[in-house]
């Protein structure tokens, strides 16, 4: 597989990718985590327009897509039921989905975004217990609950790498 950020000519196969894993999800007990279908296709937009999106490819298909920075997210400012690792600078990773045409993309997605940075962040809802599974096989660690902008509570991971 090999990551490489999203040319906006793939909007379409980015978002069939985010249908999939909304249908996923449903599937797996968590339909709540990306209700009224989000990510939208303007926030994605965005994100590739910054540099900020990536896909990661087997072959010549889209095997996971996700959103990868270095910068600070407000919403990771506090925490609560715990506490970050540290509070040094970190990346964040956002909207990771897969289109299961592979299994262990998303591991190589957060791997990949491990050996980007010496810290990383990422949250998730309660209820997608397969993203905290991959999540901590690939060495995140739960610190406590954040809360998203429109109030909805998520899971804080961190990995010190």
């Amino acid at each position: 597989m090999e990551i490489r950020k999203t040319r906006l000519e793939e909007i379409d196969s980015v978002m069939e990718v985010y249908a999939h894993a909304r249908k996923f999800m449903a599937e797996h007990n968590n339909p709540n985590q990306w209700k009224n279908n989000k990510p939208t296709r303007e926030q994605i937009e965005e994100d590739i327009l910054a540099g900020k999106h990536y896909v990661c490819m087997e072959e010549n298909e889209i095997a996971a897509v996700f959103y990868f920075a270095h910068e600070t997210d407000p919403t990771y400012a506090e925490i609560y039921d715990g506490k970050w690792l540290n509070d040094e600078d970190y990346s964040v990773v956002h909207r990771i989905a897969s289109s299961g045409i592979v299994k262990g993309a998303g591991s190589f997605c957060m791997n990949w975004a491990s050996s980007q940075s010496r810290n990383l962040k990422i949250d998730t809802h309660a209820d997608n217990y397969v993203m905290q599974n991959m999540l901590k096989k690939c060495g995140f660690t739960p610190c406590g609950t954040i809360y998203l902008e429109d109030g909805e509570p998520r899971i804080g991971f961190q990995k010190i790498c």
